[in-house]
């Protein structure tokens, strides 16, 4: 396990060196956007963007995955296709080939013959970042990567990601959008219950170097099985007594009537709203608002997997709602109301058999749960 989250925490340095680069080239990022069609689309918005990065993102780190850990293969799951079209109209399956020379040509097929650009893309995949210094030779934990699964969120908020609004995040406060939410996040899962026990976030806007202007990324991570609960995170100190109401963030469309029944537990303006739905999880995490809630079913087991098993660490977790609301009072704390991660929803096709479709409520204290559920019983 301890090798495990060491190559995750490279490949997802790996992948916000991807992110950088791809923002960095604004002819090629025009050229690298296409829209999402069909059953890959996701329902919630009126454009879903599919972009080269997420793709190369997800091959890369699919590829290094199976190199390391051969007895994974068939059980590392992303977010994207890998078929890309070209300016062609030429589609190509995107893959990582043995040798940068092979993957530049490979990607300019999809760049439409740009040697250059396909050339800077294959460095990128293939050279290892800067060391990643993260305690974990101590770390001993009774799993075989034999009973792991993987879900790779390559690039979580595109929209923020393609807008690429720039923003200069200050500790301790909420930034609601902006570069800093897109994240790549990876998350491990035991194949037989779909427990969430280890995490990787990468935030590769996270702030600009004063020297050369450019962006410099974070990483969060964490582990979570049985007893042992470790976490890159501090666990967010109690708030005061006298400071009265819950945080909780928000989707900007989440129904009217949700909004009206949390504020009978959220104090006046602790009701905040911010894009993505791994960034609303992270800022749970970081201990910038009490609880995330979700309503609808548009986030995937993409999306909350790896922040999920940070919060699990710190002594939180993510459950689905609508199970929340169907049981009793009590039911706020069951387990069986945790997502897992390891089975598809037969009844539908595409992406929507991934989905988390009782909606969400991501929370780092229990009895936060509860009042938050207690307050929308009813009212669903």
């Amino acid at each position: 396990m301890a090798d495990l989250l060491k190559l995750l925490l490279r490949v997802g340095e790996k992948a916000a060196n991807v992110a950088r680069l791809c923002r960095q080239e604004a002819p090629l990022f025009q050229l690298l956007v296409q829209e999402k069609t069909g059953e890959d689309k996701n329902k919630k918005f009126v454009q879903d963007f599919k972009t080269l990065a997420d793709v190369v993102i997800q091959e890369m780190i699919r590829h290094d995955v199976r190199v390391q850990f051969p007895e994974m293969a068939g059980f590392i799951h992303g977010e994207e296709s890998n078929m890309f079209e070209n300016g062609l109209g030429e589609s190509v399956t995107v893959t990582v080939c043995t040798t940068e020379e092979e993957t530049a040509k490979l990607l300019a097929t999809v760049l439409d013959g740009d040697q250059t650009a396909a050339s800077l893309l294959a460095r990128a995949i293939h050279q290892d970042p800067a060391t990643i210094e993260v305690s974990t030779d101590s770390l001993t934990i009774p799993l075989k990567p034999s009973e792991l699964g993987i879900w790779i969120d390559p690039i979580d908020a595109t929209s923020q990601y393609i807008k690429g609004r720039e923003e200069v995040l200050e500790e301790g406060r909420l930034f609601p959008s902006g570069l800093h939410c897109a994240l790549v996040l990876i998350g491990v899962y035991l194949r037989s219950t779909g427990e969430p026990v280890m995490g990787v976030i990468n935030q590769p806007f996270n702030n600009k170097d004063p020297a050369d202007r450019g962006w410099r990324g974070k990483h969060y991570w964490g582990v979570s099985c049985g007893s042992i609960n470790i976490c890159s995170e501090s666990r967010p100190r109690n708030r005061s007594e006298g400071q009265r109401g819950l945080s909780v963030v928000l989707s900007s469309s989440e129904k009217q009537g949700v909004k009206e029944a949390l504020t009978s537990v959220c104090g006046p303006d602790k009701l905040i709203y911010a894009s993505g739905a791994g960034h609303k999880i992270l800022c749970i995490i970081q201990g910038l608002a009490d609880a995330y809630v979700l309503s609808e079913g548009s986030t995937f087991k993409w999306d909350s997997c790896a922040p999920h098993a940070l919060l699990r660490a710190l002594g939180g977790g993510v459950v689905d709602l609508a199970m929340c609301l169907q049981q009793s009072d009590s039911g706020a704390q069951d387990p069986s109301t945790e997502l897992t991660y390891h089975l598809p929803r037969t009844d539908r096709k595409g992406a929507e058999r991934w989905a988390n479709h009782g909606g969400l409520v991501a929370y780092r204290d229990s009895s936060q749960l509860r009042s938050i559920i207690g307050a929308l019983k009813g009212k669903l």
